[in-house]
């Protein structure tokens, strides 16, 4: 069988070793533009007329890079809709939600959006407006959006803290923290600054045992990116969820109502119940996400922080990456592979990152967690030497990984499966 790298494939060969294949259903693919129209024409709350005025000044928030999104599809759509309603395309601003990541080159923005990458701006974290506070959870586990007192700050970019209309696209995907990603998460944190993802990505919250993979209701992760929109004023929300087969499903309307069924959409088509234990699991990734070390460590830590774990004690996660940027060139990024390299060993830097950490070093402490109780394998990269200086095993190739005789789950794509406890 194939597995991605980059944009392409390798062939697996596992010779001698028992391999299963975590692969879900995958649901039915939908047509992304009319799924988008429909999803305009009967929202999930108000309708798009409803939250805009023909002279309000109009802030989209999209994805950037690092998501497969089709936002010049998604854009294209909600622009239309705002032609129809007699909002003029030189009072739209479409900002790119980078969180830390770092800017997307004008190329990049081009081929993401097309004829509409005239209207785009990358975001900028260091420049950003206080909007309110969040309830700090550490301080009220049960209020996440409690009294300003316990204040957590939510600032967020200038171009869209200026708008009267904050609308957004995005993905609601399997997202270690917040359950599923999407909805005022694209808003709150692509267009935030580092006080929230201080917050949200910091140990305490972290932690808590629910914040994971796959859950929405009651994850305090979750219920505080959605305190932080309301504070924010999104208005309206265009998102889409997608699987093996492409795009399952488009939702509009309020971005709270959107997370949840577009996240029921997912969970049906993207579970795979698992029996038993393995010695090692092969976690696919491909581009975009494995265009960095700091992204492609989400498959191992999808797979060994989710629902269930298919590991024993001392299994092997496996990932084949090409990794072009290395650990990656945004603030995080480097945040996140200085963490790495400069540890002794994954015990210390978890009981060292549990007492706080700047943004983007989060990925580290996952990490770190997950190091503890298994090894991480990274082969077919373009930056062994790196790979290795961060507490890391690196490969030429997935068989190299793994022992022979080995009894092995292999997920194709790992940031789109949830594995399951069998019934």
């Amino acid at each position: 069988m194939n597995v991605p790298l980059g944009s392409g494939t390798i062939e697996l060969r596992l010779p001698g070793c028992d391999v299963t294949i975590a692969e879900p259903s995958g649901g039915e693919p939908v047509d992304v533009r009319a799924a988008a129209e429909r999803a305009l024409e009967d929202p999930l709350g108000p309708p798009l007329a409803d939250r805009v005025e023909p002279n309000d000044d109009v802030a989209i928030v999209v994805t950037d890079l690092t998501r497969t999104v089709p936002d010049d599809v998604l854009l294209d759509v909600l622009l239309a809709r705002l032609e129809r309603l007699d909002v003029a395309r030189e009072r739209i601003t479409v900002v790119v939600g980078l969180g830390l990541h770092r800017p997307m080159t004008d190329a990049e923005l081009e081929t993401m959006l097309g004829r509409h990458a005239d209207l785009a701006v990358n975001h900028d974290p260091a420049s950003v407006v206080e909007v309110g506070t969040i309830g700090a959870t550490g301080a009220d586990p049960d209020r996440p959006d409690g009294p300003a007192s316990d204040g957590v700050p939510v600032e967020i970019g200038v171009p869209v803290a200026e708008a009267d209309t904050v609308l957004s696209t995005g993905v609601v995907e399997p997202h270690q923290y917040a359950g599923f990603s999407g909805g005022a998460k694209t808003v709150a944190i692509g267009a935030g600054s580092e006080s929230l993802i201080r917050y949200t990505h910091g140990p305490a919250l972290l932690a808590r045992e629910d914040v994971r993979l796959g859950r929405v209701a009651g994850n305090p992760f979750r219920e505080a990116i959605d305190a932080a929109g309301e504070r924010v004023g999104i208005d309206f929300s265009l998102n889409l969820t997608h699987g093996p087969a492409g795009v399952l499903g488009v939702r509009a309307g309020e971005g709270r109502r959107v997370v949840r069924e577009l996240a029921a959409v997912a969970r049906d088509a993207l579970s795979v119940p698992v029996a038993r234990e393995y010695d090692a699991v092969v976690c696919g990734v491909g581009a975009p996400k494995d265009a960095n070390l700091y992204q492609a460590t989400r498959g191992a830590t999808y797979v060994a922080l989710g629902d269930r774990n298919p590991l024993r004690e001392g299994g092997r996660l496996v990932v084949p990456a090409a990794l072009p940027e290395g650990a990656g060139k945004g603030t995080g990024e480097r945040r996140f592979y200085r963490r790495l390299r400069d540890a002794d060993d994954p015990e210390s830097l978890y009981d060292e990152l549990r007492t706080g950490y700047e943004p983007g070093a989060q990925r580290a402490f996952v990490v770190a967690r997950v190091l503890r109780d298994h090894e991480l394998v990274v082969t077919n990269s373009e930056v062994p030497a790196l790979v290795e200086e961060c507490l890391l095993g690196a490969a030429d190739d997935v068989a190299d990984a793994v022992d022979p005789g080995s009894d092995v789950l292999v997920v194709p794509d790992a940031l789109n499966t949830l594995l399951v406890e069998r019934q």
